[in-house]
């Protein structure tokens, strides 16, 4: 099945919709990720310090799905910087590969965009470690600093997202860069009662959550919904059914 998604490199697309396992420690993410890759999805998104890393391999590995069919990303904690090669090893070591399709500096370390550690991303991605490298949680400001410094972009900026921090100026500043927002907790900052989730969930005999993450599909956000139960994670999964008018999508931009 083809999902939706949108390119990060001459030869990667990333599915728009992806498995987050933030939250889902150790063990907690075995389960869940093995349904998830069972229900369809194709994106997976980790990172050192969810400690989870070697689970989601496991699940990957024992999946059936071909490995390239999978799009891993998992991210660089703020304070490993310094030990960035170190840290990509390891992390390609537990989860079970030879390559990452996207790695992360997972936030600014202390607070600062630090050139000295994207130098050594765009390193690890010259040598093969990754196919592609970004940021998490960075500002404008701090995304131009990188490009400065280096030449290169970050080919993502994950961030948190959902209706209620809906920004469009941000989207644009994002994209005039070359930048691919990717959205997590998209629903953590999203009142499910609002009513306007409700009367646009019942005109498609959807629930609220999935309106919302039709909603970041069709604006070309990337969005990584969580969940460890199996029912949650298969209707997360399921809207690609039905699609958003023009004015459903700008009464939900106004939320």
């Amino acid at each position: 099945m083809t999902q939706p998604s949108v390119k990060v490199a001459p030869d990667l697309d990333m599915p728009l919709l992806g498995f987050g396992t933030w939250q889902l420690p150790g063990e907690q993410a075995y389960e869940p990720v093995r349904v998830a890759l069972a229900t369809g999805y194709r994106h997976l998104d980790t990172a050192t310090m969810y400690r989870n890393e070697a689970q989601v391999g496991r699940a990957l590995s024992g999946s059936g799905v071909p490995r390239e069919e999978v799009f891993v990303t998992t991210k660089l904690p703020a304070e490993r910087v310094g030990r960035e090669r170190e840290t990509i090893t390891a992390s390609l070591r537990a989860l079970g590969i030879d390559r990452l399709d996207l790695w992360l500096v997972h936030w600014p370390p202390n607070g600062a965009a630090r050139p000295e550690t994207w130098r050594e991303f765009v390193a690890a991605k010259a040598d093969g470690l990754t196919r592609a490298i970004g940021v998490s949680n960075y500002s404008i400001a701090q995304i131009d600093e990188l490009i400065d410094a280096t030449g290169e972009a970050p080919v993502v900026n994950q961030i948190p997202y959902s209706p209620a921090l809906h920004d469009p100026k941000l989207l644009a500043e994002h994209r005039e860069r070359g930048v691919v927002v990717e959205g997590y907790s998209p629903f953590r900052r999203s009142n499910l009662r609002e009513p306007v989730f409700g009367q646009i969930a019942q005109a498609h005999g959807v629930t609220a959550p999935q309106v919302i993450l039709r909603w970041h599909l069709q604006h070309e956000i990337v969005v990584i919904p969580k969940s460890a139960t199996p029912e949650r994670i298969r209707q997360n999964f399921d809207v690609s059914g039905f699609t958003l008018t023009d004015e459903e999508m700008a009464r939900i931009d106004a939320v």
